[in-house]
């Protein structure tokens, strides 16, 4: 018997009963289903999570301001939490793993142009930091030297930010207003999509630090400390992050006069460390959702083969007139183990459908990244078809083996 002739005849016995077909493959559709959709689902997240890491730029680290109490018994006042631009200096010169240290200062202000207008974070910072992020200009330039130390009003602006303001005129050497101070704008980033919070991290504009502090942001208190929200600092390398954490942190305490037994005032967070552990528990959180999908494939499976026993019963003066006409016994299993493959075939194409249409439901209706691999489709699908290899063998070899003789005289 050739396999063309046995998917004809598959195929006639499932036409059959159509009903009884589809109630057997259900547990396949809906394994198969929950498989698609949670592997594009934790895919989905994987890359998402990837991305962002690298938008943040390669080996980046951020030393923050963190407020602790005195290491005092009778301590009941926190410590002043300060970091400065003279600490982000001396991050770049004496730590031997660091490549380049940059300040920041920040704040949510309105930015003006003519007749339109927007808020967004402004951020003052160092040419610096843009090398540390490794976030390239679009078009423009970046801050001079002489803007940077004399305080000039110039302004780099995100992409996002740029449309707000300008639409589809070139916004380079227009002038924007920020508190009522005007800036000149001197180029426009690249753009680098959402942030790990997700945040949308083009809607910002840049200055020279000294010209936040001293126009913007600052009271004569804070620019007499030169005080800063956050330092980001890149290592040499990835193998040197971990070493240029506690280099900076050794150097940040003793600049900072903090005896031994006491809290830092200040914290180092490797924003890379923090996202991959967010990759590698959705990495263990897929393949979880997916052996609980399989779970529902294995109920299918044996629902197959319950059903397929009921078939070779109800069939079996059928099977016993094939063997006495010639049919090998392999030809009469190679025939129930194809009808058990097409049932898990059939039930799991609709199955991935269904997972794929389920997913790209949910991302348009919830915003959640999906992405479906042909690997992990051409998977389900494969899946399936061993499923049906499996329950479906049982009762094939039980129909192969049924006595002719007996099998003709069963009513």
């Amino acid at each position: 018997m050739t396999l063309l002739e046995s998917l004809r005849i598959a195929l006639r016995a499932l036409r059959a009963n159509l009903m009884r077909s589809f109630l057997t493959m259900l547990g396949i559709i809906v394994g198969v289903t929950s498989v698609v959709a949670m592997v594009a689902f934790a895919e989905g997240a994987q890359r998402e999570i990837g991305r962002q890491i690298k938008t943040l730029g390669a080996n980046v680290l951020m030393i923050v301001p963190e407020l602790n109490r005195g290491g005092d018994d009778n301590a009941d006042l926190y410590q002043a939490a300060i970091l400065r631009e003279s600490d982000a200096a001396a991050i770049g010169t004496h730590v031997g793993q660091v490549v380049a240290a940059a300040p920041s200062v920040r704040a949510d202000l309105q930015v003006i142009n003519r007749d339109k207008n927007t808020w967004v974070t402004v951020n003052g910072t160092t040419t610096g930091y843009f090398t540390i992020r490794e976030w390239p200009l679009r078009q423009g330039r970046m801050f001079s030297g002489q803007e940077q130390l004399n305080s000039g009003k110039v302004a780099l602006l995100g992409q996002a930010t740029a449309d707000k303001l300008f639409g589809d005129s070139d916004p380079v050497g227009q002038t924007i207003r920020i508190l009522s101070v005007p800036f000149e704008v001197i180029g426009i980033l690249a753009e680098k999509g959402t942030s790990g919070s997700g945040r949308e991290q083009d809607d910002i504009v840049f200055i020279p630090i000294s010209t936040a502090q001293k126009r913007l942001f600052g009271s004569a208190n804070q620019v007499h400390r030169g005080s800063v929200d956050y330092i980001l600092a890149k290592a040499a390398s990835t193998q040197a992050v971990a070493g240029a954490e506690q280099e900076i942190t050794r150097l940040l305490r003793q600049r900072h006069r903090i005896r031994d037994g006491r809290d830092s005032d200040f914290r180092v967070v490797d924003p890379a460390a923090l996202m991959a552990a967010q990759h590698a528990a959705s990495r263990t959180i897929r393949w979880l959702l997916a052996g609980i999908a399989g779970v529902s494939l294995v109920v299918g499976g044996i629902s197959i083969m319950n059903i397929m026993l009921v078939s070779v019963t109800e069939r079996t003066r059928e099977i016993g007139l094939r063997v006495a006409v010639g049919a090998r016994a392999r030809d009469v299993q190679f025939q129930f183990l194809m009808e058990a493959v097409l049932l898990c075939l059939l039930g799991g194409l609709i199955g991935l459908s269904a997972g794929a249409g389920l997913a790209y439901a949910a991302s348009s209706i919830a915003g959640w990244p999906v992405y479906l691999s042909p690997l992990s489709l051409i998977g389900a699908v494969g899946l399936a078809s061993v499923v049906g290899v499996i329950f479906g063998f049982f009762p094939a070899r039980r129909a192969s083996r049924l006595d002719p003789v007996t099998a003709l005289r069963m009513e």
